[in-house]
């Protein structure tokens, strides 16, 4: 079967690894030799049958290619493939980023064009590691495009790609462990407290010069030689010797906790000197470790106030600690004169132990009696928080801390320290209700509302009513004024709260704009219903702001516990729903919950639930509606709109949820569906010689506020191979009206695109139309409801020349939607609208039923 148009196999390109390109090219050598008028039938069959065969081949292969690359560009470390020689076969997206390079200057050169410092025979060892069966790991210095070096840890290793060795080399930054590194030991040096570090056996490995110059060790001794155990005499404040197993970091070690403000005394047997050590001794683990592998030691010199009993004193002054010894044998307390002062017993110490406890509320004594007598009895220590009164009726929070001298029959001593730590309670309890206290109005907090809710919701006696108060268009005060003055409405909306509830109520802002009241119906004369009437009537009042006046309505939600509720969340969900359907109401009212709003609420969880497994379980698919020549219905373009069928719930209509993804989140991963299916039906409507200008689509304002947007549309138009003029997308004017900076940046990429953005149901929201000037938007779609009372309705007629002659004047197409009358479509023409979608046409239709209406009006 030859032929002047046939090639060998050595005319095929033979770039390696690019399969695809000669079989394309085989491809349309075997298409010109089935065209041939003399060919037999049955070289005409089995050239049919090579046809198919290598056009499956190459569906197959481009699919394995997108797979790879897919995979490949994931990988958030840069990633190569070279050969044998070092030689850059392919660079993932992480590892162009990382040397900021294009891929033109990396792919084909060896690996010296990103490390320069290499030697020539770098591959030798990475060649023998390979041939091992093993992998080849390598720290290096790596360099970006502007010439700058960054650490990297390689691993390298070997795989097979069709009969030839490659090498993939993963390259992860270090940059952030080594400054990490840097830090801690930059740290280390210049602390003035002592460090050592011991191995898990006691080891000394190192020590900070300040741990150097407390031991007198100078630069080049070995730091385990010197502080060898046997060099040294260790005892405690008392002067009893202590062995090693009883040193502070070996008993760390041991318990695998920490063991704090150890005083030790250290004597140095061949200088015969003695100095005192502060030691804390912290255990540390390794990751995943049940064990510590390593004590830290943090010590300070405190030689100066041993020997300086005064000076001591002073110390334990500052630090609010005194010292106290019980001896039960002979019955005598001592308390140091710290200790005397903080219980305020200067003039009048107590005699024995009873004595000083008595001092602890009844609440607390207990437990202090009961340590004490565990440690006669088993030995040990104990750290308790007690809170007491003086004997001036002065309030005293203190922590006792006690340590048995011995156990059993040989305990007869507790020794221990009292700190006054009343100042750290009060800041403590300053705290908790600064964590609970909402910082601009003053009120409670959501976290310290939910605490109060779950309090009274505990009281099986009394029924608990929750009000769920949301400001209706507050966010036009933000918009128009600014935050300052938003903080001032919402100060204001809580000061009209508290003086409506009164103080039997709790009070809190939960958030943005919204506000919780909580009470007790039992404690008020007046009903939740009567409290909800009035607490709407108190926002009937405009706001005052600067020299504003807005008027700022309360939209608001009634629950009760005794309609069910049983927890904080429960009550809050329910009083939420009924916010939510005071809202769709027509907002400045209120709503008390009900078991259809629960049946209501039931149903959207259930969506939302069901919604999340929709995408996955391929649930979703497309109809098209067309958009016509109003002259002719000539289709130019078609907007695709969603539909989804349940499997078991049926066909759910999308604005049962649309809404619902929207506020979960989901409508950004279906939007991205949605585009990328648009995108495939138009190129398969092109494949197929129908003549669809554009597919349009909707999105999301969740979308367009996102960072995926842009990615998501130019990863559909490669993957389809079209260009940008082949997808617009529908916005709503809500998108206009967020004005953030990423939004802005999004109309910017697609306009580098190609894809064209137009304003859908125009006039029903925002109509900002100082957007329309500033950002690329190439038309508007004229909302629905404005035709409904065309041409009949003087209003409607109106809006309807005026949206027309804005469009001309600032040079946008206009699109009629919900064309569904003869009389509407010559209106429309009227004004000049010469294009329009409506069931006038045709309704939404599946991709084949397109087709259809494509062939009715061609002729």
């Amino acid at each position: 079967m030859g032929g002047s148009d046939s090639r060998s196999d050595d005319e095929y390109p033979a770039i390696p690894g690019d399969a695809v390109v000669r079989a394309e090219l085989a491809l349309a050598d075997l298409r010109r030799l089935l065209a041939q008028k003399d060919l037999p039938d049955s070289a005409a069959t089995r050239l049919t049958a090579a046809i198919a065969a290598i056009t499956a081949m190459i569906r197959d292969a481009q699919a394995e290619r997108i797979r790879y690359e897919g995979l490949f560009n994931a990988l958030p470390d840069p990633v190569s493939i070279i050969d044998d020689d070092g030689r850059i076969i392919d660079l993932n997206q992480a590892g162009l980023d990382a040397y900021g390079r294009p891929r033109g200057e990396l792919v084909g050169r060896l690996v010296h064009v990103i490390n320069p410092d290499l030697p020539r025979d770098h591959m030798g060892p990475v060649l023998e590691t390979l041939n091992r069966g093993a992998s080849y790991v390598i720290e290096v210095n790596n360099m970006r495009a502007d010439g700058s070096r960054f650490p990297v840890e390689v691993h390298s290793a070997a795989f097979n790609d069709r009969g030839v060795r490659h090498i993939v080399a993963v390259a992860r930054d270090l940059s952030s462990r080594h400054e990490a590194e840097q830090r801690y030991w930059q740290l280390m040096e210049s602390i003035d407290k002592g460090i050592l570090i011991q191995d898990h056996g006691g080891r000394i490995l190192s020590g900070n010069p300040a741990a150097l110059r407390m031991f007198g060790i100078d630069h080049g001794e070995s730091l385990a030689d010197a502080l060898h155990f046997s060099r040294w005499l260790v005892v405690d404040e008392r002067g009893r010797q202590i062995p090693f197993d009883d040193m502070p970091p070996i008993r760390a070690l041991h318990t695998g906790k920490t063991i704090e403000s150890t005083l030790l005394g250290l004597y140095h047997q061949q200088s015969k000197q003695l100095s005192w050590l502060s030691v804390t001794s912290v255990p540390q683990y390794a990751a995943g470790a049940s064990q510590p592998h390593q004590v830290l030691t943090m010590f300070s010199d405190v030689t100066a106030l041993k020997r300086d009993s005064a000076l001591f004193d002073r110390a334990q002054a500052l630090a609010r600690i005194g010292g106290w010894e019980w001896d039960a044998a002979r019955g005598r307390l001592y308390l140091t004169d710290e200790a005397l002062r903080i219980i305020g017993r200067e003039n009048d110490p107590p005699i024995d132990l009873p004595d000083a406890i008595s001092l602890i509320t009844a609440q607390d004594r207990p437990a202090v009696e009961a340590a004490v007598a565990r440690l006669f009895n088993e030995g040990g220590s104990f750290d308790l928080e007690v809170f007491g009164y003086r004997p001036d009726g002065s309030a005293l929070w203190a922590r006792m801390i006690g340590e048995a001298e011995g156990r059993g029959a040989m305990a007869t001593r507790i020794t221990g320290t009292v700190q006054d730590i009343t100042a750290r309670k009060q800041e403590e309890e300053c705290l908790r209700v600064l964590a609970r206290t909402d910082p601009l109005t003053g009120l409670l907090n959501r976290d310290g509302m939910m605490s109060e809710i779950a309090a009274r919701l505990a009281r099986a006696d009394a029924d608990t009513a929750l009000f769920y108060v949301d400001l209706d268009r507050f966010k036009m005060v933000n918009d128009v004024l600014g935050h300052g003055a938003g903080d001032l409405a919402l100060i204001a909306a809580a000061q009209r709260l508290r003086r409506v509830v009164g103080d039997h109520a709790a009070l809190a802002r939960f958030g943005g704009d919204e506000f919780l009241v909580v009470l007790d119906p039992a404690l008020r004369s007046e009903t939740p219903e009567q409290l909800a009437e009035r607490i709407t009537e108190v926002f009937a009042e405009s706001f005052r702001v600067g020299d504003e006046d807005f008027s700022i309505t309360a939209s608001i939600g009634l629950a009760c516990a005794s309609d069910g509720a049983r927890h904080p969340e429960e009550l809050l969900s329910n009083a939420d729903a009924a916010m939510y359907h005071a809202k769709r109401r027509g907002r400045n009212a209120w709503q008390r919950f009900n078991p259809g709003l629960a049946r209501r609420q039931q149903d959207r969880l259930q969506i939302e639930a069901q919604l999340r497994k929709a995408l996955d379980n391929d649930e979703f698919h497309l109809l098209y509606q067309p958009l016509v020549s109003l002259h002719d219905g000539r289709i130019y373009a078609a907007e695709a709109l969603i539909r989804w069928r349940h499997r078991t719930l049926g066909e759910i209509q999308p604005d049962s949820f649309i809404p619902q993804a929207e506020a979960t989140g989901d409508i950004v991963r279906i939007g991205a569906w949605v585009i990328g299916a648009a995108c495939a039906q138009i190129c398969a409507w092109r494949e197929a010689g129908l003549a669809i200008e554009r597919v349009t689509v909707n999105v999301s304002y969740r979308q367009f506020l996102g960072e995926e947007l842009p990615q998501v549309v130019a990863s559909a138009l490669e993957k389809y191979r079209l260009p940008g003029s082949a997808l617009e997308l529908e916005i709503t004017e809500r998108v206009l009206i967020e004005d953030a900076p990423d939004t802005l940046a999004t109309f910017a990429t697609l306009r580098k695109l190609g894809v064209g953005v137009v304003i859908d149901d125009f006039g029903e929201g925002y109509s900002a139309l100082n957007y329309l000037r500033r950002l690329p938007i190439q038309g508007l779609k004229l909302s629905r409801q404005f035709l409904e009372g065309v041409p009949g309705d003087v209003s409607d007629v109106a809006i309807c020349q005026a949206v027309a002659g804005m469009a001309r004047g600032l040079g946008l197409s206009i699109v009629a939607e919900g064309v569904e009358t003869e009389a509407q479509r010559d209106f429309m023409l009227g004004l000049g609208i010469n294009r329009g979608q409506g069931l006038f046409y045709s309704e939404p239709l599946p991709p084949t039923k397109i087709e259809e209406y494509i062939r009715r009006h061609s002729g």
